[in-house]
């Protein structure tokens, strides 16, 4: 499995904590963020991570910026992007299974890194229930059509 992570300036110390994170657990973590602790722009890593999920680059994209929420605005702009904020496991396994999520974000400054490790591990282990949810999401990508 292959992972990209952005990120923005607030973010980089939990970045390389999730990387190592994710490589332990034999996954392809592939940077798309920033390295740097200067101010930046996050629409940008968002957009990257995005565009990577949306083409097949990687299969997954987990996003961080200091909520969560500018991030994966940015990222939710690219068609075929179904990104989440989560701030706990519960809704991170729910965002897979119902919602098929493509995109997991959450906040540095909302989140611990122990905390972030188990709501990625949560949304990584639950799978697309298919189904009646089907439905929902293919709904949820029609509205892109319009």
């Amino acid at each position: 499995m292959r992972i990209g992570i952005g990120n923005d300036h607030s973010a980089v110390d939990m970045k390389d904590e999730v990387t190592e994170h994710l490589k332990s657990k034999g996954i392809e973590v592939i940077n798309y963020g920033t390295d740097e602790r200067s101010s930046c722009n996050y629409p940008e890593y968002g957009e990257a991570v995005g565009r990577a999920v949306v083409s097949g680059e990687i299969d997954l994209g987990i996003l961080i910026c200091g909520t969560g929420v500018g991030i994966s605005l940015a990222a939710n702009k690219v068609k075929g992007v179904r990104a989440v904020v989560c701030s706990e496991p519960y809704s991170a396994r729910l965002s897979r299974q119902h919602n098929n999520t493509n995109i997991l974000a959450f906040g540095a400054r909302v989140v611990g890194v122990e905390l972030a490790k188990m709501i990625i591990d949560e949304w990584l282990a639950a799978e697309f229930m298919g189904g009646r949810h089907k439905t929902r999401v293919d709904m949820i990508m029609e509205i892109e059509q319009k």
